[in-house]
C-alpha cells in the first residue's frame, strides 16, 4: 500500500482491527491500545483485570499475548506503508505501558512484513484434528526463522522429544482438570456464543482425543459436558516449542512478537496452529518441558502444527476496536474488566 503521511480514522482501524485479532490466552485480549497524533504512535497497555490469577500469577502469558498484538500492528503499519519503530516498556514509572509502535517514514530497514498482512485475518487456533501430513521441511525452517528475527528460538523435536513434550503437557491439563480452582477460573472464561466477545465460546465443536495422545485443552473440566465430541487426533503430531534466553516482561513480549509471527508464516502456507500452553502454567512442567539441547531455555509456549480442516464453528471473537480520541489520545477500545458475564446455561 502506497505511504501517506496522513493518520485518518480508516488507518486507525485498520491498525487497531489487526491488533486485536492478535491470539491471547483464554481469548482474555488483556490489551487496551491507544494513540498520540503528535507523535504518530499506538501504545500497547495491559489491562489488568482480564489476568488469570492461577493459570498466569506471573502475568508472562498477559505480556506473550500483548506481544502478539505488537507485532500485528507492525504488520498492519507495513501494510500502509509505515516502518513502525517499535519501543518495549518504555516508561518506568507507568508499568501498565507495554509498548509503544511508532510509524515512521519507511527508510529501509528489516524485511517488509506487509506480505504477511493477509495471514493476520486468516490466522486461528484449531482445535481439531490434523491430516497427519507432514509440514515440508522449508515451511518449518521459515517459522523458524521467523522466530529467530525477533529474539525467540522454536525448537522442532524429533519424535521421541515430541512425545515427551505432550506428555508433559497431558500431565499439567490433568493437574488443571484436577484443580477445583483453576476448572472454576477456566470455566469462568467460557460463554454461550454471540453473548460476549471475549472468552472461549460454549460449543460442542471442540473435541477431545479419543486416543488420549493429544492433550488439548479441556475449559470444561469434570465431569465431562454432554454431547462433546471425542474424535482421533493425528498420530504422529508436529509441535515446535517457544523459547527464550531470558525470562524477564521484555523477553516475554519479545516472545509474543515471536510467536505472531511464526504463527504468521504457518497461516501464509496454510498451516492450521494451534497452542499448547498448559505446561506453562506449573513451574515444576515448565521446567522439563526445556529444550535439552539449550543451556538457558526459558519455555514460552508449545505450537501443535499441521494440515486440516477449515475452523469453522470453533472460531473465538474479538472486541471491537475503535479509533482513539485524537483529542486526548486515551484508550481505544471499550471493554469490562473480568471474564464474560455466564449466560443461563452456564
Amino acid at each position: 500500500m502506497t505511504h501517506t503521511d496522513k493518520i485518518n480514522a480508516l488507518a486507525l482501524e485498520t491498525l487497531l482491527a489487526a491488533a486485536v485479532a492478535a491470539p491471547s490466552i483464554h481469548n482474555t485480549q488483556p490489551w487496551r491500545f491507544g494513540f498520540d497524533l503528535g507523535t504518530r504512535s499506538v501504545t500497547v497497555h495491559a489491562d489488568r483485570g482480564r489476568s488469570l490469577a492461577l493459570a498466569d500469577p506471573d502475568g508472562r502469558a498477559l505480556y506473550l499475548s500483548a506481544g502478539s498484538a505488537v507485532f500485528n500492528l507492525r504488520v498492519a503499519a507495513a501494510h500502509l506503508g509505515w516502518q513502525p519503530a517499535v519501543h518495549l516498556l518504555a516508561d518506568p514509572s507507568d508499568p501498565d505501558l507495554l509498548a509503544t509502535v511508532r510509524l515512521t517514514v519507511p527508510a529501509g530497514g528489516p524485511p517488509d512484513l506487509s506480505a504477511l498482512y493477509a495471514a493476520v485475518a486468516r490466522r486461528h487456533s484449531s482445535r481439531m484434528p490434523f491430516t497427519g501430513r507432514p509440514v515440508p521441511e522449508p515451511v518449518v525452517a521459515e517459522m523458524v526463522a521467523g522466530a529467530r528475527a525477533e529474539g525467540a528460538h522454536l525448537h522442532v523435536p524429533d519424535i521421541l522429544h515430541t512425545r515427551r513434550l505432550l506428555r508433559v503437557t497431558s500431565a499439567a491439563e490433568l493437574r488443571n482438570v484436577a484443580d477445583k480452582a483453576r476448572t472454576a477460573e477456566s470455566r469462568a472464561w467460557i460463554a454461550p456464543p454471540g453473548s460476549s466477545p471475549y472468552g472461549i465460546p460454549f460449543t460442542t465443536a471442540r473435541p477431545l482425543d479419543a486416543a488420549g495422545r493429544m492433550p488439548m485443552r479441556d475449559f470444561a473440566g469434570r465431569p465431562p459436558v454432554p454431547g462433546r465430541p471425542r474424535l482421533r487426533f493425528e498420530r504422529h503430531a508436529q509441535v515446535a516449542l517457544l523459547w527464550t534466553v531470558g525470562d524477564r516482561p521484555r523477553d516475554w513480549l519479545r516472545a509474543g512478537q515471536a510467536l505472531e509471527r511464526a504463527l504468521l508464516v504457518a497461516t501464509a502456507h496454510g498451516v492450521r496452529t494451534s497452542l499448547l500452553h498448559q505446561a506453562m502454567e506449573w513451574p515444576d512442567l515448565r521446567e522439563a518441558m526445556k529444550a535439552p539441547s539449550a543451556r538457558w531455555c526459558s519455555p514460552q509456549v508449545l505450537i501443535r502444527f499441521g494440515y486440516g480442516p477449515e475452523a469453522r464453528g470453533t472460531l473465538t471473537p474479538r472486541a471491537e476496536a475503535h479509533p482513539a480520541d485524537r483529542r486526548a489520545g486515551h484508550a481505544v477500545r471499550t471493554s469490562h474488566s473480568g471474564p464474560p458475564v455466564p449466560g443461563d446455561g452456564d
